[in-house]
């Protein structure tokens, strides 16, 4: 939701910068320029560059790392993987703890 408003009010700023400039009004356009740039290229990049959560282990040559968390946004146990070759990192679902609350569930 604030993507989106932040998003909109960027484009808003964008457009607003090119009427502002069609009437003459230079500082205006300058701010509004700027503003909007900022706020939609921001957004644009964040979901570029923030990938969701796999829920699949990568190929060769990766390794889990010791590093879990629960992810907000699904509630599940992550595990992070790491390229030692190009030192990417990748988030994968994990199905471990969701499988031991199960045996747990089963025992009780």
């Amino acid at each position: 939701m604030l993507r989106t408003v932040l998003l909109a009010l960027g484009t808003l700023s964008l457009i607003g910068s090119v009427i502002a400039a069609w009437l003459g009004i230079y500082p205006a356009t300058f701010w509004l320029l700027i503003n909007g740039l900022a706020m939609t290229a921001g957004i644009v990049w964040e979901r570029w560059r923030y990938r969701a959560v796999d829920t699949h282990t990568p190929g060769a040559g990766w390794q889990r790392t010791d590093e879990r968390f629960v992810d907000p946004e699904t509630g599940k146990l992550t595990e992070v993987w790491f390229e030692p070759a190009t030192g990417e990192r990748r988030y994968v679902q994990s199905d471990r703890l969701q499988e031991s609350n199960r045996r747990q569930a089963r025992n009780t």
